[in-house]
């Protein structure tokens, strides 16, 4: 075994490995970037090096400057998490060539499997059926939508370097077929590269299942499936394993199609195949096809560990020293049920769009297993993906593992950014998921019932105004004149609407609230404050925000009278990034007329492109940037005015 590695990559993924690593004896080494430098990961590391800027391009990114802190730290081997340069089979080369180890495949094998046209062009070969489409060489606009014609509309088309729904587009009809191409080849070309792009047949009721393999480069076996076709924008939000329905026939089909993929590249380490199920009659022996095969671990892979046993990170490190696959296929069972929740700093109701923030509290129920890069204190940066945590529960059953995952969620506490939480709430106790009646497009004909605003009642106020005024923990003589109980009163901000609220201090136990007409009693008793007659929830407050830890965090922005008094700013017509990130084009042009939803600009944050729309009809006015500029949220980019000024004296 190893005596030092070291993990390139940050977060969640490398405190991962360390744990497993450190708890084999194994001394970890990590790198960090400038926004790093107080990260997670650093702390739990044994020796830490930093390797450079904030932006992946300028750290994560840079294998040679890796490479290197690998050998100044006297680390034998090299292991790469996910995403980064996990699966660029010219950096394991160079890991090699350095005299290290790579804990995953050999660069042949990631170059077999890295581009999804020939991938699946090899699984024809092996017998792996595939799902139909178009996965030549010939880029041609013309014909890639000839093909598409015949292939049959709905289709996707697919970036054959992608992943993480990056470069990937549905297209319903003929019609829009083209500019879904430009939209895919432009993401693609962003975000690996390559803007090569593959069109295949749309499954109209998809399931995504996919299966965990394990090889040592001679054998391979199989974990069994996951099902992770709770998505949004084609990423995953919620995964499980087993997959819901299905059989131990389809199971063994499924199963041994993978592990055939696996062993026809002599492949070595942790993979995942991924598969289309076709669900609209049920889980059937030939009704599945190869997609893609990702070589490295999976981003849920805690969910096959829970019903297996199997630490998959010491499978890694074990069979990257040399030894044999650790267990046999017929060693191998389920046990139980097991899911995955990805808790994102993101805003549901504005499109999932990734927030930053600093989070100013973060505790997870007792008991459940939640793997997070983050504490804390820490800030959700611009830079990297924004995952807060993974929040996994196993049970014995499906309905047990599901009720474990609906209280985990509830009793998990995010304060100082938004979050999907509710979101993750919603969906959890959605009645379709929780019959295991489930697709990829589940998400996208329930959003407007998994995104219903939260339901903030009077109580919930009065606690927020408690926290904003201090009186949590009030003095004895807190809110007295020498007569009679003094009347204090607090603006507060929530559902986009400013609220009055008074209180009448009584005494260090009792204080009497008036929300929006309602008047609400709270009563201090042992152990806490009772609000409107029901025990209060944590609360966290910063600066002028404070949190309720009531129907998965109701946030209040508490009115500060001077700032308001300064005035607002802006006249409604700008067009301002919504997030830090840089300006990948900018389509207006000052003089145009535009029509409300017309693109605008398209800002790149978070490793995606977000495109910036007009709010209305109007005239471009000012161009305030330019493709290149690198822009902090709230930065102006584009001004309207109304069309009946153009022209005007």
């Amino acid at each position: 075994m190893f005596d030092t590695i070291l993990i390139a990559n940050r977060g969640e993924i490398a405190c991962r490995v360390m744990e497993t690593a450190q708890a084999m004896g194994v001394r970890c080494v990590a790198v960090y970037s400038d926004a790093d430098r107080a990260a997670k990961h650093v702390a739990m590391a044994d020796l830490a090096v930093h390797i450079g800027g904030s932006a992946p391009a300028e750290s994560y990114l840079r294998g040679d400057v890796i490479i290197q802190a690998a050998l100044d730290t006297g680390a034998q081997a090299i292991h790469p998490g996910y995403g980064f340069l996990s699966e660029n089979p010219d950096f394991v080369e160079a890991v090699e060539a350095a005299g290290l180890v790579f804990i995953g495949p050999s660069a042949k094998a990631i170059r077999a499997m890295g581009l999804k046209d020939a991938a699946k062009a090899l699984m024809v070969k092996a017998g792996v059926p595939v799902v139909p489409g178009y996965h030549g060489a010939d880029q041609d606009n013309a014909l890639l939508a000839a093909e598409a014609g015949k292939i049959g509309y709905p289709v996707l088309i697919k970036a054959v370097a992608g992943g993480g729904g990056k470069g990937m587009r549905l297209v319903e009809a003929a019609v829009g077929f083209q500019a879904a191409l430009d939209s895919a080849r432009s993401e693609a070309k962003t975000a690996f590269g390559n803007a090569d792009v593959l069109v295949e047949k749309f499954v109209t009721k998809p399931r995504h299942i996919e299966v965990q393999v394990f090889g040592d480069g001679k054998n391979a076996v199989h974990l069994f499936e996951r099902d992770c076709s709770l998505q949004r924008r084609h990423q995953k939000v919620i995964e499980e394993a087993p997959a819901p329905g299905m059989t131990a026939e389809m199971r063994e089909a499924m199963g041994q199609a993978a592990v055939t993929a696996a062993e026809a590249i002599g492949y070595a380490g942790a993979g995942t195949i991924e598969f289309i199920v076709d669900g609209s009659d049920g889980l059937r022996p030939d009704g599945f096809f190869f997609m893609e095969m990702n070589t490295r671990l999976q981003v849920e892979h805690p969910v096959t560990e829970a019903i297996t046993g199997v630490d998959l990170v010491e499978w890694q490190l074990r069979v990257a020293a040399g030894e044999d696959l650790p267990m046999r296929q017929d060693e191998l069972g389920i046990q139980g049920h097991a899911f995955d929740a990805r808790l994102y700093a993101e805003d549901v109701p504005k499109g999932f769009l990734p927030a930053t923030g600093t989070l100013t509290h973060l505790t997870f129920q007792q008991g459940c297993r939640a793997d997070s890069g983050v504490r804390a204190g820490d800030t959700i940066s611009p830079f990297y993906d924004p995952m807060i945590a993974k929040i996994i529960v196993h049970g014995p059953t499906r309905d047990i593992a599901l009720s474990k995952l609906r209280a985990a969620l509830k009793q998990c506490e995010v304060g100082g950014t938004v979050t999907n939480l509710a979101f993750l709430g919603a969906l959890a106790g959605h009645d379709g998921f929780g019959a295991g009646d489930v697709d990829t497009g589940l998400i996208g004909r329930e959003i407007d019932t998994l995104t219903v605003a939260p339901d903030v009642q009077p109580r919930h106020a009065a606690l927020a105004g408690m926290a904003a005024l201090g009186l949590l923990d009030p003095a004895e003589d807190a809110g007295f004149t020498l007569w009679q109980p003094l009347l204090r009163q607090v603006g507060l901000t929530w559902g986009g609407e400013d609220h009055l609220l008074k209180v009448q201090v009584m005494s260090s136990r009792k204080q009497i609230w008036h929300v929006d007409g309602t008047e609400i009693t709270a009563l201090r008793v042992r152990g806490g404050w009772q609000v409107g007659g029901q025990t209060a929830a944590a609360v966290a407050i910063h600066g002028g925000q404070v949190t309720v830890f009531d129907g998965y965090g109701l946030v209040f922005e508490v009115i500060d009278p001077l700032a308001r008094a300064a005035g607002g700013h802006g006249d409604g017509n700008l067009v301002e990034a919504p997030m830090p990130g840089l300006v990948r084009s900018v389509d207006a042009v000052v003089g145009q007329a535009v029509a409300k939803g017309d693109r605008l600009a398209v800002l790149e944050a978070m490793k995606m492109e977000h495109s910036l729309l007009a709010a209305r009809d109007g005239v471009v006015a000012e161009v305030l940037a330019v493709a290149g500029d690198q822009v902090e949220a709230g930065a102006a980019l584009v001004r309207l005015e109304a069309a009946a000024e153009e022209g005007a004296a």
